[in-house]
């Protein structure tokens, strides 16, 4: 294997931000999936290519780690972070698969809300790793961003409180289980996005 000694400094950064922007994309797929309940398999198929972009991107980040001897940001740094967004990309497929094994019929306005909240934290995270290039004190820009993915995982926990309140009040045994596993899935995605920005935070001390 070829190291470099000093090599493209922008390509983790251009690999960070396309995770981000394929993150975005399924998040986009999802909250349609669950608004827009019909052609079920056609949606979750392009979820699932959101999926496989995303497992790219990381063997990609993971390769360009192993080849370069110098890098941007600590290389522990980089890697969870490519880690982190293809795990909520993962999260986003599973959560859209189940729909499909589980036969589930219809979506829920719970469902709905998770999943707006999803697509906020990609919002949010798209603008993370367009900061991430950024030197010196000006990589305080992060810092409220990373505050804005704790507000709206914290929003996502009590909408998921919610909905497993109802699930108990008003739905069957068979439908809880579903559905409680659909839940866990989009709210892991946001406890993955909270991550991302204590990660994004770490970087602000070591780097800003």
């Amino acid at each position: 294997m070829r190291f470099s000694l000093l090599p493209n400094q922008t390509v983790f950064f251009d690999l960070l931000e396309e995770s981000s922007a394929n993150l975005k994309q399924a998040s986009t797929e999802l909250l349609d999936l669950m608004e827009n309940y019909e052609n079920v398999e056609e949606k979750v198929a392009k979820i699932k290519q959101s999926e496989k972009k995303g497992d790219d991107i990381i063997h990609q980040i993971m390769t360009e780690l192993h080849k370069a001897f110098i890098t941007p940001l600590d290389r522990e740094d980089i890697a969870i972070l490519g880690e982190r967004l293809d795990d909520v990309v993962d999260c986003i497929e599973e959560a859209a698969r189940y729909m499909i094994e589980y036969q589930i019929d219809k979506s829920t306005a719970n469902a709905k809300h998770l999943s707006l909240i999803i697509t906020f934290c990609a919002d949010v995270i798209v603008k993370s790793m367009k900061l991430l290039k950024l030197r010196g004190s000006k990589l305080q820009q992060l810092l409220p961003l990373k505050d804005k993915l704790n507000e709206l995982e914290d929003e996502a926990d009590r909408v998921t409180s919610q909905a497993m309140a109802e699930l108990f009040n008003s739905y069957q045994a068979i439908d809880i289980i579903k559905w409680k596993e659909v839940y866990g899935q989009l709210e892991g995605a946001t406890d993955r996005c909270e991550e991302i920005g204590a990660i994004l935070e770490g970087i602000v001390i070591k780097h800003g």
